[in-house]
């Protein structure tokens, strides 16, 4: 079994995540462990053994992974949305492969740089988003792509919780990149991108907080075959964060909260509903992780699953819905 070494740059919360399910593979090394703080990366570090007993090496700098590129396969940025672009330019053009975080970039300008150098280069780029390797979203495409239900008519999504205003935050702070569109919108129109391509209309609306970002943010797609999602994200509300796939003949249901669901059902009329349970003991990074290490291994430059069209389909449509309502960073 080949080892994937691992980097992660961005020491934040999600990074610990992405830390730990990585501890969980067997295939997997996490090498090194970058931030802006030394002390930072030192107790980051210090939380995660590798399977030679040794620790994560601590850097201070970002910088100061080029300088180990011959003993890294790929980087998995952790940063904040604003600086996804300038970290994941780092590091391609310092020859390393690179996992970064949903969402790509701040808008279709900058996801396109990203990828172009990716092209360019040669060298693997994909988007985290991590759902799309859940086991229960590909289990609700299939259902739906071989017809369970029948025609799609509408597809139903929503992610809410509800965050206390704090200008400073990054939640609500535009020049962090901050916005329920992005944080979590993202999530409703990546599963009707899924399941229907590029829609032909957008329609959405938007409750923008004092900073300008928005709290808010509800959104209506319509399809030249007739379908149409209905999608939601908010910061002033805990939702049911469910995803409901409506079908001329049946639904699918993927469970709350969909974007990480470990269950989902097909409902028929006249027959038992069919749920399909996908039990494990981790957050859920492992199938993304695992993903991008078979990709590695098979000498990929993108995914075959959630490749640099998709990323680029996903921020035009987040670019779009931002135009419709105003929100500009």
């Amino acid at each position: 079994m080949q080892t994937t070494r691992w980097a992660i740059l961005g020491l934040g919360r999600i990074a610990h995540k992405f830390a730990q399910d990585l501890m969980t593979l067997p295939n997997a090394d996490l090498v090194a462990v970058a931030s802006t703080d030394q002390a930072r990366a030192d107790e980051f570090a210090a939380q995660y053994t590798r399977p030679d007993g040794n620790h994560p090496r601590a850097l201070a700098r970002y910088e100061d992974l080029l300088p180990l590129a011959d003993e890294i396969d790929v980087v998995y940025v952790a940063t904040r949305h604003v600086y996804h672009r300038a970290n994941t330019l780092l590091c391609l053009n310092g020859g390393l492969a690179v996992l970064c975080e949903k969402p790509f970039g701040m808008d279709i300008g900058e996801a396109n740089q990203m990828l172009d150098v990716a092209e360019a280069r040669q060298t693997f780029l994909m988007e985290a988003l991590w759902s799309r390797f859940m086991p229960t979203i590909q289990q609700a495409k299939a259902w739906a792509d071989e017809g369970a239900i029948g025609k799609v008519l509408t597809i139903k999504a929503d992610f809410g919780f509800k965050a206390q205003y704090d200008p400073s935050t990054r939640l609500f702070d535009k020049a962090l990149g901050g916005g329920s569109l992005l944080d979590i919108g993202i999530y409703p129109l990546f599963i009707s991108y899924l399941i229907n391509g590029m829609p032909a209309s957008i329609q959405a609306a938007a409750t923008l907080a004092p900073t300008g970002a928005d709290e808010q943010c509800g959104m209506v797609l319509t399809y030249k075959n007739g379908a149409m999602a209905v999608l939601n994200s908010t910061f002033m509300a805990n939702t049911e964060n469910l995803a409901i796939i409506y079908g001329t003949e049946g639904t699918i249901r993927i469970h709350s909260r969909f974007h990480e669901s470990t269950a989902v059902t097909l409902e028929k009329p006249d027959a038992e509903p069919i749920t399909i349970t996908f039990d494990r003991s981790t957050h859920g990074y492992i199938y993304e992780a695992q993903h991008v290490m078979d990709c590695l291994t098979e000498g990929l430059t993108e995914s075959p699953l959630w490749n640099h069209a998709d990323s680029r389909n996903l921020m035009t449509l987040l670019d779009e819905v931002r135009r419709v309502v105003g929100i500009d960073y």
